[in-house]
């Protein structure tokens, strides 16, 4: 019953400020031919470097990553950290609850647009 009690970091999140952080993703990851990063639509659960049309880097490619939450929230906070030698220009996300809100808007399907 306790356990039940805890709250996980996806039961907190707050998607209206997920959305808001993810428009600093959306710069470069959207749905738009010719972006500078892959769609983020549908990327949890996802491997890494699997997203139709677009070229990755080597490193990402051979990374073997899943995009869980665990893997998503290392990589949002230091994406160099993860997977070195990543093409991606972007020193990470600062503040836990930025991280947790951001994958759980990914999670709801609110990206690539």
């Amino acid at each position: 019953m306790a356990a039940a009690l805890l709250a996980t970091p996806a039961a907190a999140a707050d998607l209206a400020h997920g959305a808001l952080v993810f428009k600093t993703c959306a710069a470069c990851h959207n749905d738009r031919p010719g972006a500078l990063g892959p769609d983020l639509k549908g990327v949890v659960g996802r491997p890494a470097a699997s997203a139709p049309g677009f070229r990755y880097s080597a490193p990402m490619a051979r990374s073997g990553v899943v995009w869980t939450e665990d893997a998503l929230r290392s990589f949002l906070k230091a994406p160099q950290s993860l997977v070195k030698g990543n093409r991606m220009p972007f020193a990470g996300l600062d503040r836990p609850e930025d991280v947790d809100d951001v994958i759980a808007y990914l999670k709801s399907g609110g990206a690539g647009g």
